[in-house]
C-alpha cells in the first residue's frame, strides 16, 4: 500500500459500491452513462482536501464537477461533447427557484399561444374541450400475404396482446413487427378533462385545430451512413434519416415555439437553465418513447430505436415537469453543501467546463490534485450520434471523428481499437502531466471483452501509471429490469470497475496469461460469495481478481466466462437473471 493518507486508506475496505440511479441530480437530465454523484463522493473525499482541484478530462455530463462542488472542491472539466458542456455547466448553474418558475410559466404560456390549441381535443365522455396528455401511435406494416397495410397496434389488440398470434385482418396471414413499415397512424388518446379525476382514455380524435408552424424553426440534422447508429438501426429502410423525422409535426412545432420563447428570457442563468430542461425532454418528446400495455417503457436513450407502437407526449407537460426536476437537483446540491458547512451556492468559477480534447488539456503542469474520469467504453456507446438530437438545437455539433470510441462497422472514420488506445494513452499521459506530486487518478471502465481490458492495461502502462491493486472497486448502478439483470448472459457486462492509479512504473510484459485452472478456481471462489448473483457481477469480480494478481486480461471475455460456467452446470434463471447451479 502506498502512503495515501487515512481517508484514502478507507477505500481499501471499499471493494463494492452500489448506488441507485434515482437521486435528483441523476434524474434531472438523461445524458448517457452518468456516474451517480454518491459513487464519486467517497473518492474525492479520500484523495483531496477542501479547495483542491479535481480534474475530469472525459467529463460527459459533469458529474465529477457536481460531486466536487458538493464537497467544496474546485473542478476543471473537459470533453469534446457539445451537449456534455451544456449539461455539465447547467448542473453547476444553481438558479433562484421562484424566478425560474416564473419565467418557465411565461415561456409555456407564450409558446402555447404561438402554436394554437395543438393539444386540445374533444373528450369522448362529455364532448367538451380537453387537454391531450399523450397519444399512442402505431406503425403500419406491410402484410407479407396480401401487401395491405396493417396497423400493428390493432393487430396486437385483436390477438389478445400476444405477438405470436397477430394476423392480417384482410387475409389472415401472420404479421410481425419485422415487416416493412409503410406508415403511421394515431390510435389512442389520453386526456385531462374536467369531467374525470383521472386521465380519460379514448380512441384517437383529431385535434381541435391544426398546429400553426408559421415562423417557427427547428433543426433537421442529417443522419448519414458515417453514423454508427444509422447502420445499427436500419434508418434508411424506415425513412428516419434526419433528426426531425423522429418527431411528430405537432411536437416539432411545440418544441420550436418553446425554444424561441426561452431565447427571450432576459436573465442569462435562468435562460440557460430552461434550455437545460428543454434538452432533457427531447428524447421523451420523440417517437423513441416506447409504448407498453402496462406502462410507458421510457425513451430509448442509447439507440435510435422507434418501436412499432410509441407515444407522442404533450411537450409543454414534459417541459414543466423537467423544470421542476432541474430545480429539485439545485435544491439537493445546496443541501449537500449546507450539511458540510459550505455556502449554499458555490463561488463563480469553482466549476469550469470547457470543450477540449483529453489528449491536449489547456492546463499547466502539476496544477490539479486529483483526477476522476469516466472515458467512453470502446464501442459500448456512440455519444456524438446520440447527442445529435440535442446539439442540433444548441447550434453546434460534436466532431464525431475525434470521439474516443471503437466503431462496430468500418465507415472510414478511422475509429479503430488502435486509435482508441492511442487516445486513451494520450489522455492518461496528460493526466500525469497536470497531476501534482503524490496525486492519484481514478478511472471508471467497463467492458465485456478481455481485448478492451487489455487495451486499458497497455494504456495505463504506456502513460507511466501504476495500478493500486488494492484500490479496484466495482460500481453497480443498479438494473432497471430483469432483462438488464440477465444481460450478462447476452455477453454485455452491466457493472463497471473503478481503477485507482498513481504515477509509477508498470511493464505490460510483467503480466501473465491465466491458466484455465486459475480462471476456474477464481470462478469457484466468486460463486461462493453472495455478491456474485448475476453474470455481470461474476465477470467483474473475475476481472478485478485478475487485475489484482497481474493477469493479462486479453482473453478474459464474458462470453468465454459464460461458456465455462455453463460447462460447470451454472445457468441463469430466466425470470430473475440470477446464477443457479
Amino acid at each position: 500500500m502506498s502512503n495515501i493518507g487515512p481517508m484514502a486508506a478507507r477505500l481499501h475496505n471499499l471493494t463494492d459500491i452500489e448506488v441507485k440511479r434515482s437521486d435528483p441530480v441523476y434524474m434531472a437530465h438523461a445524458y448517457l452513462t452518468k456516474v451517480p454523484v454518491p459513487a464519486i463522493v467517497p473518492f474525492i473525499e479520500a484523495f483531496t482536501q477542501p479547495g483542491d482541484v479535481v480534474l475530469d478530462p472525459f467529463a460527459g455530463s459533469g458529474m465529477t464537477g457536481v460531486a466536487a462542488m458538493a464537497l467544496g472542491r474546485r473542478a476543471r472539466l473537459f470533453d469534446i461533447a457539445v451537449l456534455g458542456r451544456h449539461v455539465g455547466r447547467n448542473y453547476a448553474n444553481l438558479v433562484r427557484p421562484e424566478v425560474a418558475r416564473k419565467h418557465a410559466a411565461e415561456v409555456v404560456r407564450a409558446a402555447d399561444a404561438r402554436v394554437g390549441p395543438a393539444y386540445a381535443t374533444a373528450c369522448g365522455r362529455c364532448e367538451q374541450s380537453a387537454r391531450l396528455v399523450k397519444t399512442v401511435w402505431t406503425v403500419l406494416v406491410e402484410c407479407p400475404g396480401c401487401g395491405s397495410p396493417v396497423a400493428f397496434y390493432r393487430a396486437l389488440e385483436s390477438a389478445g396482446w400476444r405477438k405470436e398470434c397477430m394476423r392480417c385482418p384482410t387475409c389472415e396471414a401472420a404479421v410481425t413487427g419485422r415487416a416493412r413499415r409503410v406508415g403511421e397512424e394515431a390510435v389512442v388518446d389520453y386526456l385531462a378533462c374536467a369531467c374525470s379525476p383521472t386521465q380519460v382514455e379514448q380512441d384517437h380524435r383529431p385535434a381541435t385545430a391544426d398546429v400553426d408552424t408559421t415562423g417557427l424553426w427547428w433543426p433537421d440534422e442529417p443522419i448519414g451512413e458515417d453514423r454508427q447508429m444509422f447502420l445499427a438501426s436500419a434508418l434508411g429502410r424506415h425513412g428516419l434519416t434526419t433528426t426531425a423525422s423522429f418527431y411528430s409535426r405537432r411536437n416539432l412545432a411545440a418544441l420550436a415555439a418553446l425554444w424561441a420563447e426561452i431565447a427571450l428570457v432576459d436573465e442569462p442563468e435562468v435562460r440557460e437553465k430552461l434550455r437545460f430542461a428543454f434538452t432533457a425532454i427531447l428524447t421523451r418528446a420523440s417517437k423513441r418513447y416506447q409504448w407498453s400495455r402496462q406502462r410507458p417503457l421510457n425513451a430509448a436513450n442509447a439507440n435510435y430505436y422507434v418501436g412499432p407502437v410509441f407515444y407522442e407526449w404533450n411537450v409543454f407537460d414534459l417541459f414543466e415537469r423537467k423544470v421542476e426536476a432541474a430545480l429539485k437537483s439545485d435544491h439537493w446540491l445546496r443541501q449537500l453543501r449546507r450539511v458540510r458547512g459550505l455556502p449554499a451556492d458555490p463561488a463563480p468559477g469553482d466549476v469550469r467546463y470547457e470543450t477540449a480534447s483529453a489528449e491536449h488539456l489547456p492546463l499547466p503542469d502539476a496544477s490539479v490534485d486529483y483526477v476522476f474520469t469516466d472515458p467512453p467504453f470502446g464501442s459500448n456507446i456512440f455519444y456524438s450520434d446520440m447527442n445529435l438530437f440535442q446539439e442540433g438545437w444548441l447550434g453546434e455539433l460534436t466532431n464525431h471523428y475525434a470521439e474516443a470510441v471503437v466503431d462496430r462497422v468500418d465507415t472510414g472514420a478511422g475509429r479503430t481499437a488502435e486509435s482508441y488506445e492511442r487516445r486513451l494513452t494520450g489522455a492518461f499521459r496528460e493526466c500525469v502531466r497536470v497531476l501534482k506530486p503524490g496525486g492519484h487518478i481514478s478511472v471508471v471502465f467497463g467492458n465485456s471483452t478481455g481485448r478492451m481490458w487489455a487495451l486499458v492495461q497497455r494504456a495505463v502502462a504506456a502513460a507511466g501509471l501504476e495500478l493500486e491493486a488494492d484500490l479496484v472497486t466495482s460500481l453497480n448502478k443498479g438494473q432497471r429490469s430483469v432483462k438488464g439483470l440477465a444481460s450478462g448472459f447476452e455477453h454485455v457486462a452491466t457493472i463497471d470497475l473503478i481503477l485507482t492509479m498513481r504515477p509509477g512504473t508498470t511493464s505490460p510484459d510483467a503480466l501473465h496469461v491465466p491458466s484455465d485452472h486459475e480462471i476456474d478456481s477464481a470462478l469457484e471462489t466468486a460463486l461462493a460469495l453472495e455478491g456474485a448473483g448475476s453474470p455481470s457481477h461474476l465477470y467483474v469480480m473475475l476481472v478485478r481478481h485478475g487485475i489484482r494478481r497481474g493477469w493479462d486480461l486479453s482473453s478474459l471475455d464474458l462470453r468465454h466466462v459464460s461458456a465455462r460456467l455453463a460447462h460447470q452446470g451454472v445457468i441463469v434463471h430466466p425470470k430473475t437473471g440470477r446464477l443457479i447451479r
